[in-house]
């Protein structure tokens, strides 16, 4: 029999001896779409890689116990152990079978004890087998299924796993839980499906099924705190509270009428209504001037106009208000020892607290892990990328000669002082110095480079820059609308944030482009952004991930984005951080090392308050002693105009190289077989298919094979894009695949080869080729296909009849226009 014929015949009854799907509460899932655990990894022209699709999920109480990978019985039973592993591995699950029907293959992967076996588990030892011990709470939440907007959205394997043991830690009664997933793999979602089961089952502190929870979801920008609050929307709309300053202004206190709350750490952190006074942050400029605290906090705040009226503290809540707490980002300050938000956390003790964050334990993040403790699961950008759930990138590397700038006389330093014999570096730029005429070339090198028409954010080092790159950015564009690029940036306010709604409607093209210095870098869901461009160094490998995060979330039609790097960042990806889980210390084997140094001691409350976080009165800053102005606004950047002409001999080289998933450095063939898959192997070597391109007939059933094989027009025109060849002629590129041989362009190849293609022809049949090779330098190799020339003839001559009368007749005409080919595709000359 088939595989078919023996799931039909002999493991389907076998399943259903053993209780599956007749024992109350268990299931068999056998459909392609409900056991498809990855999508394939993305290939250029909108194809995928092959899938990972189950035969078999067994379910007890709405929990995945078990797969089983069916074989014919006609193969032996060990056929399908490698898959069985593969698929119970990426599950999470503890046991998988491996059956042909006559036999049946029994592995654990938690114990590595595996071997024959005459039945299945029944639903209920296999329940027994994967959990040990009995809780009323695990069961209750399995009994809530998923909501899945009405039947239109299936959670990924991924989420569900971080979602079930999210619940396991709760069920637990673990009181800090962290989830580690890479950015743009729907941790707002998942945050949702735990909220939806606490809330249905009545879970909270208690533990009583009394009452619904009282859920907080914590962000730390407003526009994060918003997406979360229209991603809840299944919630009952009585259910759902977006804490904002001016409803707490209107009441004269904070709402306490609902159970699923939404606000910012900003929010919570100004002063009580009563005191009459407001804590403000903002997005600072000149980060070299703050604390290290403070430089931290200046990254990740941002200016409201509506918080500048006197606000509310936390501390209107009880402390055991909240029974569940959703930190977003939670590596920026709420969990961080020193952070002005710690107190927060701390204050709200008693819940409950998910910390959601996308960058694996790193020494920049280490007190994350402290205070949550090791992630109950961790899903990495590499998985997302192969699973076929995030969408893969290309590096473009771009250098001038102006990265570094040493002054000299013939410039003119329009204003501040200058420091002679300095080397002003890429850091420096912006910052301490300004030269136009340098932001201008960068400008129009990419928007030469790129495809205007594709969404792009560019990281700008402050938002002054960013503003100055928004008009290069307008002044250079085809587009004819005024908004093509604008700025978001915290000084940007409420037009920023709907200039944002409008760049991540996907429906809309227009702002094309934003500009934008901190306020991008994470959060921002716009599935259809092409390009990130670099134009500020990223020092952190978490912001660096995070920036990377924007390009990464899929979209139709969107095979791979591109990062535009003039900051030379490219170097993060060798870093041994770049992705997956962190190293356990050497020493004491945890993630969470526990014997590094000694442990920081638990922060004092204020001498004067005697509150932490403090609650008195403080005097503001100063205004500066010699402008009089706060901030001050005497401290100005070295400002430089290049002598006449300087700038037109600024010079670029671009340096596109590929990446995997893993940071690893590879070539563009094993790039493009990633994306496509391995080119068909239609020729042996590059004289082959120099021989089947020189002729239109051999090359054109040529091109046929390679559509059969997925490598159709558009694909073939991805490539060009892909390799930077889109003037190049497709020969080029196959050889550029295949050979590593560097494309020229049609051009190029046109004055190469013009001498022998002319020689012994008489000027009107010169003539005519002249006017072939210029159709195909501007078109490409379809206008030396056989079947394109009759048109071209007509568009030259009118009639093919007056075409024949001028070159000789039909029959010499046709032997011209295939034996020039030959010459035109030549081995060049050394």
């Amino acid at each position: 029999m088939n595989e078919a014929e023996t799931r039909a015949e002999l493991i389907d009854p076998k399943l259903k001896t053993c209780g599956w799907g007749v024992i109350e509460g268990s299931k068999i899932l056998r459909e392609r779409d409900v056991c498809k655990i990855t999508d394939g990894r993305i290939q250029v022209g909108g194809g995928r890689k092959k899938p990972l699709i189950a035969d078999y999920i067994l379910v007890y109480k709405g929990i995945k116990l078990a797969v089983v990978e069916a074989k014919s019985d006609e193969l032996e039973v060990g056929e399908g152990v490698v898959q069985a592993k593969q698929y119970a591995s990426k599950l999470n699950l503890e046991t998988t079978y491996s059956t042909n029907g006559k036999e049946i293959y029994q592995i654990c992967m938690k114990t590595g004890v595996e071997s024959l076996v005459t039945d299945f588990l029944s639903p209920q030892e296999l329940w027994d087998k994967t959990y040990a011990d009995q809780n009323d709470w695990r069961d209750r939440f399995a009994n809530i299924p998923f909501e899945d907007k009405s039947g239109t959205w299936q959670l990924r394997y991924y989420q569900e796993i971080a979602i079930k043991n999210t619940l396991e830690a709760v069920a637990q009664n673990r009181d800090r839980i962290l989830l580690t997933l890479a950015t743009g793999t729907g941790k707002t979602a998942i945050a949702f499906q735990i909220a939806w089961k606490l809330f249905q089952t009545r879970w909270n502190l208690n533990r009583d099924g009394q009452r619904r929870p009282r859920i907080l979801f914590l962000a730390d920008r407003n526009f994060l705190a918003d997406q979360a609050f229209n991603a809840f929307s299944a919630f009952p709309e009585d259910a759902m509270v977006r804490i904002k300053p001016k409803d707490i202004r209107k009441r004269g206190k904070v709402p306490t009428n609902g159970s699923i709350f939404f606000t910012i750490f900003q929010s919570f952190m100004s002063e009580s209504i009563d005191n009459g006074k407001s804590i403000i942050y903002n997005e600072y400029e000149n980060n070299s001037q703050l604390s290290t605290v403070d430089y931290q906090l200046s990254k990740v705040a941002e200016t409201e106009g509506e918080y500048e009226a006197s606000n509310y503290n936390f501390g209107e809540y009880p402390k055991d208000y909240f029974d569940f707490i959703v930190i977003d980002e939670c590596h920026r300050g709420g969990a961080n020892d020193e952070g002005n938000w710690r107190g927060i956390l701390e204050y709200f003790s008693p819940a409950v607290q998910l910390g959601l964050t996308a960058t694996p334990k790193r020494k920049d993040n280490v007190d994350t892990y402290k205070y949550f403790g090791e992630p109950v699961y961790i899903y990495s950008l590499k998985e997302g990328i192969n699973d076929g759930f995030l969408t893969p990138f290309k590096v473009k590397r771009i250098r001038t000669t102006l990265d570094d700038y040493i002054y000299t006389s013939d410039d003119n330093i329009i204003e501040g002082e200058i420091e002679e014999g300095k080397i002003y570096e890429e850091p420096d730029f912006n910052k301490i110095i300004e030269i136009k005429e340098r932001e201008a070339k960068r400008v129009q090198i990419y928007m030469d480079e790129s495809n205007q028409n594709e969404k792009t954010i560019i990281f700008c080092a402050t938002q002054i820059h960013a503003a100055a790159v928004r008009d290069l950015v307008n002044q250079y564009k085809k587009n004819k609308e005024t908004n093509y690029c604008v700025r978001v940036t915290a000084n940007d306010g409420e037009i920023g944030e709907q200039f944002l709604r409008e760049f991540q409607d996907n429906e809309k093209t227009i702002p094309t482009v934003l500009t934008t210095s901190q306020k991008l870098s994470t959060g921002v869901d716009a599935r259809n952004i092409r390009n990130i461009v670099l134009m500020r160094p990223v020092n952190s490998m978490i912001e660096f991930k995070q920036i990377i995060g924007r390009g990464t979330r899929l979209f139709d039609g969107k095979e791979f984005f591109t990062i535009y790097d003039f900051v030379d960042a490219y170097h993060h990806f060798q870093d041994d951080g770049w992705d997956g889980e962190a190293l356990p210390c050497e020493v004491c084997g945890k993630i969470v090392c526990e014997c590094i140094g000694t442990p920081s001691p638990e922060p004092k409350p204020c001498k004067v308050c005697g509150q932490r976080p403090c609650i008195c009165e403080k005097e503001p800053p100063q205004p500066c002693e010699k402008c009089g102005e706060r901030p001050c606004v005497c401290i100005k950047k070295v400002k430089i105009k290049l002598r006449d002409g300087k700038e037109r001999e600024i010079q670029h080289m671009i340096a596109t190289s590929f990446w995997s998933a893993d940071g690893r450095p590879i070539s563009a063939e094993e790039f493009l077989e990633s994306l496509y898959g391995e080119l068909p192997n239609f020729f042996k070597d590059e004289e082959e298919l120099r021989r089947i391109w020189s002729v239109p007939a051999t090359r054109k059933s040529f091109l046929e094979k390679l559509e059969e094989a997925g490598y159709g027009k558009d694909e073939l025109d991805n490539l060009q894009k892909l390799i930077n060849a889109e003037k190049s002629d497709l020969f080029d590129v196959l050889e550029y695949v295949s050979f590593a041989i560097k494309p020229i362009t049609r051009e190029e190849r046109v004055v190469n080869a013009s001498s022998q293609i002319f020689e012994g022809l008489n000027y009107k049949q010169k003539d005519f080729l002249d006017f072939v090779l210029n159709k195909y330098i501007d078109t490409g190799v379809s206008e030396l296909d056989q079947d394109k020339l009759p048109s071209l003839l007509e568009l030259k001559y009118q009639s093919i009849t007056d075409a024949a009368e001028a070159l000789g007749g039909v029959e010499t005409i046709k032997n011209t226009f295939i034996e020039f080919q030959k010459y035109l595709y030549q081995i060049r000359a050394a």
